[in-house]
């Protein structure tokens, strides 16, 4: 049998989605040039590359910056929680500020980089580092302005790390015709990540692309990330895929006569769809399924993208819910953000990062159209297919409302995500005899044998009540007060055939 070729051994840098898209991180003992304009993460990502190394991976690191002071590297990234004092004391972190000198860098009359090559070994021997970040490295070559020594210097700095078995990032800044300003490195770094930023709708946004990675497969497509509370994110587009178990237990949606409509409840992990015009009830829908999951003692994430947590309880409760009960349980958690508060990207990652923190069975997006708001309807698909893979592979049922403007078709959604969804509602707005009423039906469920008959849709004191609607004698549809009087009146019929039954009965009794 042939003998088969050592994969290349991977160092995982801890950055969330950065491990999905590389399979599994850096190469391990090699170097990795990071490059990008001012304002895109080098920085913080190399730090968050030492900085999970330490913490998660048991692997001392050197952070050397050629810009900024330890001091100010310390505050920096305090904001997400990684204390810098504490690992330092540990002496399983150095931080490294260089101070550039053209005459520190000359030696017998030409430029070289031994004086450097001493600092980083004696910190490496010191702390036993596995990892290394070179940040702003283009200020260490700006003593250089021939070209060919500044190669030569480069492969030597990147043939010494190797040497030493560390796995290095080095940032650099982007040129203008190349990834490099220099726009030689990267043909010498065994692995080379872009970094981007982008004004999009007067929304900036990031982007992170794998130039290249020598030995390994990876991700080609560009990558969108966020810089946020807790650190750099980047959100892999492929990691989530249709390979995910599915769940046979079927679970209420708090309405008890729409569970009837879909026999018996929906899959616990499907996604679900409410559209309808203003209105017509979607986020009471969302309260019922809300409701529902406390009440059976588990967690729910409410996402809202128009109103405050505080005017959704509110209204919630004129139809008898009392949803800061739940909140107050620790079972609901409300996020509230206006679309134009951030790029997709940033709304993607937070609601991500709270699903992951507060562990939600349930999780509702109120409403998914919001996200039109600045954004193309491509961005904003592109977004909800990753929310709902996300939710699938993590076995949460998620329930999105969507709206739909007047003198659209019913069944359509601005989002184009119909496709996506398993259980599709659909609220509809009923004209009758110069009334308006509300009517539901089920348009889509999958795996499900649901009614196809719209139910008139209550909003009570109660809650939701859907009722069977009524046909007149030239099958119209009545709903409203024509259901009420068509009600009464063949209650009315019905008592004048007991009495006329009665009456001759009583004539029969008498012959």
């Amino acid at each position: 049998m042939a003998n088969q070729l050592p994969l290349l051994q991977k160092c995982p840098t801890g950055i969330v989605g950065f491990d999905d898209i590389t399979s599994g991180g850096l190469p391990y003992g090699r170097p990795t040039l990071l490059a990008g304009h001012a304002g895109t993460g080098k920085t913080l990502f190399s730090l968050e590359f030492i900085l999970h190394g330490i913490e998660k991976y048991n692997e001392p690191g050197i952070f050397v910056s050629f810009e900024e002071t330890p001091e100010d590297i310390a505050t920096n990234v305090a904001s997400i929680g990684f204390d810098l004092a504490h690992h330092q004391a540990e002496n399983r972190l150095r931080v490294l500020h260089i101070e550039l000198d053209a005459n520190e860098l000359i030696e017998a009359g030409d430029y070289d980089l031994d004086g450097l090559f001493l600092r980083l070994g004696a910190a490496i021997e010191a702390t036993g580092a596995r990892r290394i970040a070179l940040d702003a490295v283009e200020n260490l070559f700006s003593a250089f302005s021939d070209l060919r020594i500044l190669r030569a210097e480069f492969r030597r700095l990147l043939k010494w790390l190797k040497q030493k078995g560390i796995t290095a990032v080095i940032t650099t800044e982007r040129g203008t015709h190349s990834i490099t300003r220099h726009g030689l490195e990267e043909y010498i770094a065994d692995c080379v990540i872009s970094l981007d930023q982008r004004i999009e709708d007067q929304l900036a946004t990031r982007r992170l692309r794998v130039v290249k990675y020598r030995g390994s497969a990876h991700g080609d497509d560009e990558y969108p990330f966020v810089l946020g509370d807790n650190g750099f994110a980047v959100m892999p587009l492929t990691s989530a895929g249709l390979d995910h178990d599915v769940s046979m237990e079927r679970i209420s949606t708090g309405i008890e006569s729409l569970d009837e409509m879909l026999a018996g409840g929906i899959y616990r992990g499907s996604s679900v769809l409410v559209s309808g015009t203003s209105g017509t009830g979607k986020s009471s829908v969302a309260a019922h399924m809300i409701d529902a999951a406390c009440r059976r003692g588990e967690r729910s994430l409410y996402f809202a993208l128009e109103e405050s947590p505080r005017q959704i309880m509110r209204n919630m409760s004129s139809i008898g819910f009392d949803l800061n009960r739940w909140v107050q349980a620790g079972l609901l958690q409300f996020h509230a953000a206006r679309p134009t508060s951030g790029g997709l990207e940033s709304h993607l990652t937070t609601l991500i990062t709270l699903a992951e923190e507060f562990s939600p069975q349930v999780v509702i997006i109120d409403p998914v159209t919001a996200f039109n708001t600045g954004a193309d309807m491509e961005q904003a698909k592109s977004l909800l297919i990753r929310a709902v893979d996300y939710f699938k592979v993590r076995n949460m049922t998620a329930l999105f409302t969507s709206l739909t403007l007047g003198g659209e078709a019913a069944e359509s959604t601005s989002v184009a995500i119909s496709s996506l969804i398993d259980v599709w509602l659909l609220l509809r707005n009923l004209e009758n005899a110069g009334e308006r009423t509300r009517g539901l039906y089920v348009c889509k469920a999958r795996g499900i044998a649901h009614s196809h008959r719209i139910r008139e849709f209550l909003l009570t004191a109660e809650g939701v009540q859907l009722v069977d609607v009524m046909l007149d004698d030239n099958g119209q549809i009545l709903t409203g007060s024509a259901r009420l009087a068509r009600l009464k009146q063949l209650d009315n019929e019905t008592s004048s055939l007991y009495t006329e039954v009665a009456r001759n009965h009583r004539i029969s009794d008498v012959k």
